[in-house]
């Protein structure tokens, strides 16, 4: 596992991106980055630079996130049980530096009917021209 320590994160990261990353904290709906970008590329770990998710499997959710249908590599992510809020969630986080991302959920489009809700702050941008 790839991890800074805690001031390394706070140096390197907006207060939103570290809240989110490293605090578990979500993002206001409608208001990322991301939430409604439709540009060709892969969307990466915005601590780690992990590949996370393609442009291709983004589709639009109507919740005001970033939603995709599968991740870009399944060992990239780890899922872990969520019972925060008096909810009962799946918890997405960077597999290789541990940052939480947001959350899978089982109402996404065919074939995998998977919608993982990312948060933008959690992600960077790499156009397709740029995808090594």
């Amino acid at each position: 596992m790839n991890k800074k320590s805690d001031q390394q994160y706070k140096e390197s990261l907006s207060d939103i991106q570290y809240r989110v990353t490293r605090e578990a904290a979500t993002e206001r709906p409608f208001t990322g980055e991301y939430w409604d970008h439709w540009d060709d590329g892969r969307y990466s770990c915005i601590c780690c630079g992990t590949p996370l998710f393609q442009s291709s499997t983004k589709f639009d959710a109507g919740c005001g996130w970033p939603s995709y249908s599968t991740p870009d590599n399944n060992d990239a992510i780890t899922e872990i049980r969520d019972l925060s809020h008096g909810m009962v969630r799946t918890e997405v986080r960077c597999s290789n530096c541990d940052a939480h991302l947001g959350h899978v959920f089982d109402d996404g489009p065919q074939p995998t009917g998977l919608r993982y809700c990312i948060n933008s702050a959690s992600l960077r941008f790499e156009p397709s021209g740029n995808v090594k």
